[in-house]
């Protein structure tokens, strides 16, 4: 038979779950890729695998280098990104600008529709058969 694929389950407490969370977000990966790197590697050591911070692993034992993984990136590529990390902050300002100026012109009608429309029509009282209309321009 192929070599078939095995689910396994365990629970672990809240905070523990959520700085394995943390741990997936920083390296990119899913939860259950870390699960399986962190297996994987097991397997490859029988066993003889110790999880500790960086910070407290011993010097003499040498440091996996791929991990975390570097890649280079061109100045230009770095350049662009924080031109448009700028325009995008530029971007996000301007739209408040502009929700606030619509909410200032809703708060305009509302107060005019508050206020009391007069028709010049009703000014002249009742119209006379006899008036002619006046006309602008």
């Amino acid at each position: 038979m192929g070599n078939k694929n095995k689910t396994v389950s365990f629970r672990v407490n809240e905070d523990a779950f959520e700085t394995l969370q943390e741990i997936a977000e920083e390296r990119d990966l899913s939860l259950s890729a870390v699960f399986r790197d962190y297996v994987d590697m097991l397997v490859a050591h029988d066993g003889q695998v110790a999880v500790v911070p960086e910070h407290e692993a011993p010097d003499d034992e040498p440091v996996d280098e791929a991990w975390p993984p570097k890649v280079e990136v061109p100045k230009s590529f770095v350049r662009e990104h924080e031109r448009l990390e700028l325009e995008a902050d530029h971007l996000r300002e301007q739209l408040d600008e502009y929700k606030q100026y619509v909410t200032y012109l809703r708060e305009r009608v509302d107060d005019e529709n508050d206020q009391e429309v007069i028709h010049l029509e009703d000014l002249d009282g009742a119209e006379d058969e006899d008036d002619e209309p006046y006309q602008l321009g």
